[in-house]
């Protein structure tokens, strides 16, 4: 169906319009908010609060081009749930990869600014020392906080394998450190 003719469904109040529109852009919209959260309940939660966003505001909107419009309210959506997720540490899979590196990395509270600077510096020569694939994995645990699950499937190896290959990545960080002299 076409945008106009959705949006005409929309001003008329027909419900017919949302099942039209979640046909047309449901799965661009999941898979945008899948890629924003990292949670496949909040991404559809925020799909179909994005439904009735749209119903809200069609009229008197009439946007043009309809899919941008879509997208923008599910992208609001999505961001603002994130925010909600990872506000007062509610985001356990940051917690858990954090957490892990604190045995590596001293405290941002307990160094002078110099020695934050100087512990990037050091992180940065590691990552670039690393092999492609365990840099990889390392950022992916690190950085973008995937769960090791996640990374398992990636690189298909078994989740045991995942988790012993980081341990020994964050010993060879924890050790790079404390030749640094950055570890106290």
């Amino acid at each position: 169906m076409e945008d106009t003719a959705i949006i005409r469904l929309f001003q008329e109040r027909s419900q017919q319009a949302i099942a039209e529109l979640s046909q047309k852009y449901g799965k661009l919209c999941q898979s945008l908010s899948r890629r924003i959260l990292n949670n496949e309940e909040d991404a559809k939660e925020c799909v179909n609060d994005t439904w009735l966003g749209v119903w809200n505001s069609i009229p008197p909107q009439t946007p043009n081009p309809l899919v941008s419009y879509v997208c923008r309210i599910t992208r609001n959506l999505s961001v603002k749930r994130l925010r909600h997720n990872m506000a007062a540490k509610r985001n356990s899979y940051y917690d858990v990869s954090l957490a892990e590196l604190e045995e590596c990395i001293p405290a941002a509270q307990e160094q002078e600014p110099w020695e934050e600077q100087e512990v990037t510096k050091v992180l940065e020569r590691f990552l670039r020392e690393l092999d492609t694939g365990s840099r990889v994995m390392f950022v992916k645990r690190y950085w973008y906080a995937e769960s090791v699950a996640q990374i398992a499937e990636t690189f298909g190896m078994k989740e045991n394998s995942v988790s012993v290959k980081l341990m020994r990545l964050r010993k060879k960080l924890r050790k790079k450190l404390e030749k640094e002299g950055v570890v106290l």
